[in-house]
């Protein structure tokens, strides 16, 4: 079961839909998309300064506007709460360029927690790994690999135009920028760190899997 969120940010339309069983949080102005979508919101959070009003709901979360977390960070901690582990995001990117950003680095923090997240944007969808995401056979199209905070150890690219093995990627070195898929089964894992990934949407395929491990120190 995966639990999908939609943020305030631009909607490109939805590749990957929620089934029955799936749960659906709309954070603030992603409550407008829902409804575009003729989908129903399980839960809404938010302060709500972008949808300009408080949804008549059931289940409705409203918080004020001077809050140290986002709209969006606080949708996936109640889904991480109700015991989500899987997030697929609507709204998190384009528009502002730093609540992108931020939503990247909420993607980071579900990855820290061994959870997983998939952003969806206009062309491509990104993720945070700390573990490994494998793509069945089929895909096509680019897929870039960058260290996400620190240096990233142990990577390994399989499967794709370009591979590696036990490699270190630099925080400061863009050398995992425009990869390759070859239409064989691909992966790419790393042992310790984080990496960012981001590839074509592919709307004939399943979302890839991926399996974060929780990251119980800081990196050095």
């Amino acid at each position: 079961m995966k639990c999908f969120v939609f943020g305030a940010g631009e909607f490109y339309g939805m590749p990957y839909a929620p089934d029955e069983k799936d749960y659906i949080i709309a954070a603030d102005g992603g409550y407008e998309y829902v409804k575009q979508c003729n989908l129903t919101a399980d839960y809404v959070i938010g302060d709500f300064d972008s949808l300009g009003f408080v949804p008549e709901h059931d289940n409705v979360e409203v918080h004020p506007v001077m809050k140290d977390d986002t709209d969006m960070f606080m949708a996936v901690k109640k889904g991480m709460e109700l015991g989500y582990k899987e997030f697929v995001i609507y709204g998190g990117l384009g528009g502002r360029t730093d609540h992108s950003i931020s939503n990247i680095q909420t993607a980071a923090y579900l990855a820290k927690e061994g959870c997983v997240c998939y952003l969806i944007g206009s062309d491509m969808v990104i993720t945070v790994i700390s573990g490994s995401i494998s793509f069945e056979k089929g895909y096509e199209g680019k897929l870039s690999v960058f260290a996400h905070g620190d240096n990233a150890y142990g990577v390994n690219i399989n499967g794709l135009l370009y591979e590696v093995s036990d490699y270190i990627m630099e925080n400061t070195k863009p050398i995992g920028v425009s990869n390759e898929f070859t239409g064989k089964e691909a992966s790419v894992s790393v042992e310790k760190g984080m990496l960012q990934i981001m590839w074509e949407i592919n709307t004939h395929m399943k979302l890839p899997c991926i399996t974060n491990v929780k990251v119980t120190k800081e990196i050095k």
